[in-house]
């Protein structure tokens, strides 16, 4: 046997590229999985300062870490790198994409988009995603989850507006099957993971973001990629891909090994002798590198293969995803109104939404949801010290009765009241709370090369009135809180940052429309398949991590049955 050759070399470990590869190696495929990213078992995400400045991903500047940090005119985006891409730095949320968003817009004539799947096409494969992935929603009105302030605020916020509110299954462990949920409780599975470690239950610590070190995220090493492994699939990490081409009735690959001693140090990442290719061929190549990372392969590569559509590269769009800011919220008291304790630190960072109708079902615009964001603890402590003039004064105040005692020869010995006196105003760390809202954009985007760099042209100008109404809508839920300041701060800048980065490699139903076929194909070159964000037509409106999942579940059945 070629020790170098398989029946699929797929490239990239997130929501596509995972279920590839488990779906190939149940059927008996002999699968290589290559992911740039390093590994992360629990307890091995960065926690202290020194560690998070080393935690993004730029191999010529030595750092190997997570996140990868993207600038581009008009946006930013943030993505992962890592063995579990982007289920890695997710907020979990486990939504099916609206059945009537769908669209089938007229493309010849002015439409943005053109599904060429629908929701009764994906709902088998929604649900072999949902049970893959364990979604559970978050038991908020049981004890001790029944103190998470957030959710109860952002709940009554909704009503108060009118919105519907929505609990949606999570990608988070709160509690073995059949048992009560408890925090912190060791999870029981079928079969050990891939890292060989114990995960524990949900402990409520909002760091799901920044990786979980408890295992309690449902991350994709968790279940598709440990299931990949066991059943046969070679999965190797720091294996970045530079380039692959049609061979032979399939495809070579070409990739970089980082060496994990090189951490710390930069590297010519172009030099051969420091970096030298290696070569995987495969009869099926799958791309699944993420919407960034795909395409950017896809140029870099093109004259490899001449007869891509012309689409490659079109149809971007991030999304909708809009960030907005609830500071020092408060509610109505005894005439007056008090600090709101919403305590954006405990729980997982999302567990709850509204959805706002779009046009299409019974609303008006382009419909979008808005979530109860959330973050690490330690954000909260950040806060608390920068309360500016109040907690200078404090402290001053403190240090004053404390100076004056030792003069009097009367030192106070107990503490306890002046230290608390010092963090008695946490109306900004307590009362605040950050509002992701996310839907229906328009795909309007280009991704090119510009001096052999990825850069993406696209602008809020057309997605304007959707910005528009889901920043009023986001507002209006900030002002329901209480919030005495609000603020959308890239917004202001001009500037937009997503998470959920979209298209370049829409399908389509021919090449005159899109880069792969309903069924993830690239037109032109059978065998070559698509399976991540770029290959969506249009935004998914919620959360894309289920749909993609759910796609890529629909090709695996078309590769599995050829």
């Amino acid at each position: 046997m070629d020790e170098s050759h398989f029946d699929a070399v797929i490239v990239g470990s997130g929501f596509g590229g995972s279920v590839m590869a488990y779906r190939l190696a149940e059927a008996g495929r002999r699968v290589c999985l290559l992911e740039r990213g390093k590994s992360y078992p629990p307890g091995s995400f960065p926690r202290s300062p020194h560690a998070m400045a080393r935690n993004f991903w730029d191999p010529s500047e030595g750092l190997y870490g997570m996140f990868n940090i993207w600038s581009f005119r008009g946006l930013g985006a943030v993505v992962s790198s890592g063995l579990g891409g982007g289920s890695l730095i997710y907020a979990n949320v486990l939504l099916r994409k609206d059945e009537r968003w769908f669209v089938k817009e007229d493309l010849a004539s002015g439409g943005y988009e053109y599904w060429p799947v629908t929701r009764a096409d994906l709902e088998p494969h929604y649900d072999r995603a949902e049970k893959m992935l364990n979604g559970q929603r978050y038991p908020f009105e049981q004890p001790p989850y029944d103190a998470t302030s957030k959710t109860s605020a952002f709940k009554a916020a909704a009503e108060q507006l009118g919105h519907e509110w929505i609990l949606p299954k999570l990608a988070v462990t709160f509690a073995n099957e059949g048992e009560t949920p408890v925090p912190g409780e060791p999870i029981r599975e079928e079969h050990p993971n891939m890292h060989g470690r114990t995960r524990y239950t949900c402990r409520l610590v909002g760091e799901c973001d920044i990786g979980c070190n408890y295992g309690a995220k449902n991350t994709l090493d968790y279940n598709y990629l440990s299931e990949a492994k066991r059943l046969g699939a070679e999965i190797r990490s720091r294996c970045e891909v530079r380039a692959f081409e049609p061979r032979d009735g399939g495809y070579a690959v070409h990739y970089v090994e980082h060496d994990p001693a090189r951490e710390g140090v930069r590297t010519k990442t172009r030099d051969r002798s420091a970096l030298p290719l290696r070569t995987l061929t495969g009869d099926r190549l799958i791309l699944a590198a993420g919407t960034l990372g795909t395409t950017f392969l896809l140029l870099k590569n093109r004259g490899a293969f001449p007869n891509l559509s012309a689409r490659l590269g079109t149809r971007f769009g991030g999304n909708g995803d809009l960030l907005t800011f609830a500071f020092k919220s408060s509610q109505a008291a005894g005439g007056g109104r008090v600090p709101r304790v919403i305590d954006p630190g405990r729980g997982p960072v999302i567990t709850s939404a509204i959805r706002v109708p779009d046009q299409l079902d019974g609303g008006e615009g382009r419909g979008f949801y808005v979530q109860d964001a959330g973050y690490p603890e330690f954000v909260n402590w950040i806060l608390q010290a920068t309360q500016g003039p109040g907690a200078l004064l404090r402290w001053r105040r403190v240090a004053a009765r404390l100076v004056w005692g030792l003069l009097r020869r009367e030192p106070e010995t107990d503490l306890s009241a002046e230290i608390a006196e010092l963090l008695s105003d946490t109306a900004l760390s307590a009362g605040s709370l950050p509002l992701l809202g996310m839907g229906r954009d328009i795909p309007d985007g280009r991704m090119m090369l510009r001096d052999g760099k990825l850069d993406v042209d696209w602008r809020k100008g057309k997605s304007g009135p959707f910005f528009d109404r889901l920043r009023s809508v986001s507002e209006d839920i900030a002002h329901a809180l209480g919030a005495k300041f609000v603020a959308n701060p890239t917004w202001y800048l001009g500037r937009l940052i997503t998470v959920h980065p979209l298209g370049g490699c829409p399908m389509g139903r021919n090449e005159e429309e899109g880069v792969v076929d309903p069924h993830g194909e690239v037109f032109n070159y059978p065998g070559l398949t698509i399976a991540d964000g770029s290959m969506m037509p249009g935004p998914v409106g919620p959360n894309p991590s289920l749909t993609i999942a759910a796609l890529a579940d629909r090709f695996a059945d078309r590769i599995v049955e050829s």
